[in-house]
C-alpha cells in the first residue's frame, strides 16, 4: 500500500515542492488511519457477540465464551471490552471470580480514560494479574512467546520444535501445545499405555512413522511431527479433530464422527485448541486421502 502510494504521488507532489519522503510519510499514515479503522471495527464485532453470549440475547447463555470474546477486543485496544471482561471477573458473572484479573482488565481501561473502570479499581484492588493467555496475540503460530516465558531446561526443546515443526508443514506453536499437553516437556516420559518420550508415541505409532529410539528428543519429535501432518491432511486441517485422534486415534474420531465421549479426549482437546488459539490449521492434501467420515462428522456438528 505505501509503496503504490508514493509512486502515485511521486510527478505531482515534486512539482508542488513536497517532498517525496512527506509523501511516503503521508502514504503511511493513511495506511495506519486504515488498519486502526479496520481493528476497531472488529472489536466492536468482538464486543456485540460477547455480550450477546454474557445475556443470553439471540445465543444460549455462555459466560466463559463471552469472557474469550470481550478478551479478544480487549487485545485490539477496545476499552468497553476491558471494562466488561474485568466486570465478569470482579462479580463472578459466568466465571470464577478473580480480582486480580479484574484489576489487570479495569487498569488497562482506565488508562484510556474510562471513567467506572477507575472506579471499580477501587473495589478489586490493586494487585494486578499477570498478563493472561487471550491477551497474546493469536497470531505468533511460531510460539515465541512460549519460548521467551520458558525455563532454560525447556528452551532447547522448544527451540528444536521451532526448527523442526516448518519441515513437517507443521505450525511450531502446535507442536508445542501437543508437547506440553502430552508429556510436559519431559522426554523420559512413559505413560500406562507405554506412551513414550515428548510426544507420547505409542510402539505402533513408532513404527509407523520409522521412529527407533522414541527417547531421543529429536527422533520423538520428527515422529510426532510426521503424525501431526498426516492428521492434518486426514482432517483438513480440523485441529479439534486432530488434537481429538492424537490423544484417542484416528479410528475414535471416525467411529463418534467427531470428538469420542471421553472425559480425558475432550478436556485434552480443550487444552489444545486453547494453547494454539485457531480452529484451522493449513494441510498438504498430498500426504493422505480425507477421513471418510469427515463430511458426516462436520454435518453432525452444523445439528
Amino acid at each position: 500500500m505505501v509503496g503504490s502510494a508514493a509512486r502515485g504521488w511521486t510527478g505531482r507532489n515534486w512539482r508542488l515542492g513536497i517532498p517525496l519522503a512527506a509523501a511516503v510519510a503521508w502514504a503511511s499514515a493513511a495506511g495506519a488511519a486504515e488498519d486502526a479503522a479496520a481493528q476497531a471495527a472488529k472489536a466492536l464485532s468482538l464486543r456485540s457477540e460477547a455480550r450477546a453470549f454474557e445475556h443470553g440475547e439471540g445465543v444460549p447463555r455462555d459466560g466463559g465464551k463471552a469472557a474469550k470474546l470481550y478478551c479478544e477486543a480487549a487485545r485490539l485496544g477496545d476499552a468497553e471490552a476491558q471494562y466488561s471482561v474485568g466486570w465478569m471477573y470482579a462479580n463472578g458473572r459466568g466465571v470464577p471470580r478473580d480480582d486480580a484479573l479484574a484489576a489487570y482488565f479495569f487498569d488497562l481501561a482506565a488508562r484510556q480514560g474510562h471513567s467506572h473502570a477507575a472506579g471499580m479499581l477501587r473495589f478489586v484492588g490493586t494487585e494486578l494479574a499477570g498478563k493472561p493467555e487471550c491477551m497474546n496475540d493469536p497470531e505468533d503460530l511460531e510460539g515465541s512467546d512460549v519460548i521467551a516465558a520458558a525455563p532454560p531446561e525447556r528452551r532447547k526443546i522448544l527451540e528444536l520444535v521451532s526448527r523442526l515443526a516448518p519441515q513437517y508443514g507443521v505450525y511450531p506453536r502446535l507442536a508445542m501445545a501437543v508437547i506440553r499437553a502430552e508429556s510436559n516437556f519431559n522426554p523420559a516420559a512413559v505413560s500406562p499405555k507405554n506412551a513414550q518420550g515428548l510426544m507420547q508415541l505409542i510402539p505402533e505409532t513408532s513404527a509407523r512413522f520409522n521412529v527407533k529410539k522414541p527417547f531421543d528428543p529429536e527422533e520423538n519429535i520428527r515422529g510426532g511431527l510426521a503424525y501431526l501432518r498426516w492428521l492434518l491432511a486426514y482432517f483438513k486441517g480440523d485441529v479439534a479433530l486432530v488434537a481429538a485422534a492424537y490423544n484417542a486415534g484416528e479410528g475414535a474420531v471416525n467411529r463418534y464422527r467427531g470428538i469420542p465421549p471421553y472425559e480425558e479426549t475432550r478436556g485434552y482437546v480443550k487444552r489444545i485448541v486453547e494453547l494454539f488459539r485457531k480452529d484451522e490449521h493449513p494441510f498438504d492434501p498430498s500426504v493422505t486421502e480425507p477421513s471418510p467420515e469427515l463430511a458426516r462428522i462436520r454435518t453432525v456438528r452444523s445439528m
